[in-house]
């Protein structure tokens, strides 16, 4: 009989994410004694299936926001769906109506999106690639207004964190929009002329305003890192040893004395760079955490399963969230479109 290691690592297999696993099998086996502690690890990993999907991608906003703008540019042959919510945007996924998600999790000068590492494990959605956005800002206004009579400006609360100097030095107050580009619209439809929306160049042409200040953020390198999700998981196989693959996931460690430490040796002591880590408490405990992690490498890399064996002893859930092609921006600090 097969211990929980082993049944992960076929379950990897299955599912299109694991390859080349048998001497893990073996090995697994012989140490099926040791892993009853991995009762309750749950996988969320679905086989890929033949699907027909619109040819659509939603993303959280109104046209003219830095998530539309990245649609455009990393999925020019989709057309972009605007979405309330992110809760909208997957279901929109789930439901068939869009092929895939644009979703924020991180800006280079705000840090993560509030609320979306949580939400991404219950999505029921899997990471199939990602995309780094440089990210401009543009103080916008109604026609004729000048600089110097704008008293408030509107805009999403991770755009007003990354213009606070602007806003400090212009002694202008911030107030916050479900959105950038819906910051813009709201301007629009104002009568206020002491107020202003901070938002991407593009909000300003489709909705009629006049650039007041360019190139407002804080910093000149200024990026957002996007994922894009759909339901099935994109089946990549490894071709060569130069390619660039992240493994994303989130888990849970027993509640014993240094299980978190213990996981992250595993991964030092097999030589994998862990490029992300981050907890968020669950069901309302201040004792309940979750992991949020992502690794450089591929399921198929011996490294990643002897790293990934050593974890199964000290965690009791796992949920592989996708794994993908790390974008050319993490080497080089420049977008290649």
């Amino acid at each position: 009989m097969r211990g929980p290691f082993a049944t992960l690592l076929l379950r990897l297999q299955h599912s299109g994410y694991c390859r080349n696993i048998d001497p893990f099998l073996e090995a697994a086996n012989r140490r099926t004694q040791n892993q009853a502690v991995l009762g309750g690890i749950c996988l969320r990993l679905t086989p890929m299936k033949e699907a027909k999907m619109t040819k659509r991608i939603a993303y959280q906003g109104e046209p003219g926001a830095n998530s539309h703008i990245a649609c455009s540019q990393a999925r020019p042959d989709l057309e972009p769906v605007p979405c309330k919510t992110f809760e909208d945007v997957f279901s929109a996924v789930k439901q068939g109506d869009v092929a895939e998600a644009m979703i924020p999790v991180e800006n280079s000068i705000a840090g993560r999106v509030a609320d979306i590492h949580h939400l991404l494990p219950e999505s029921g959605l899997h990471i199939n690639a990602e995309y780094f956005q440089p990210i401009r800002f543009f103080m916008m206004a109604k026609k004729g207004v000048k600089l110097e009579q704008i008293k408030r400006a509107r805009s999403h609360i991770m755009g007003l964190g990354q213009c606070r100097n602007f806003l400090r030095k212009h002694q202008i107050e911030a107030v916050t929009s479900a959105d950038t580009a819906g910051a813009a619209r709201e301007v629009s439809e104002s009568v206020d002329e002491n107020l202003a929306a901070i938002a991407p160049e593009l909000a300003a042409e489709v909705y009629g305003l006049d650039i007041v200040a360019s190139n407002i953020e804080d910093h000149a390198h200024n990026t957002t890192r996007f994922v894009i999700m759909a339901k099935e998981p994109a089946v990549l196989e490894r071709k060569s040893e130069d390619e660039s693959f992240i493994t994303a996931f989130v888990f849970r460690v027993r509640n014993v004395p240094a299980a978190l430490y213990k996981v992250m040796g595993g991964f030092a002591t097999n030589n994998v760079n862990m490029t992300k880590l981050e907890s968020y408490l669950i069901e309302g405990s201040f004792t309940a955490t979750l992991f949020y992690a992502e690794i450089e490498g591929h399921p198929d890399d011996r490294n990643v399963q002897l790293a990934l064996e050593e974890m199964s002893f000290f965690s009791t859930r796992l949920d592989v969230l996708g794994v993908f092609h790390a974008d050319q921006y993490r080497k080089t600090g420049v977008h290649i479109s």
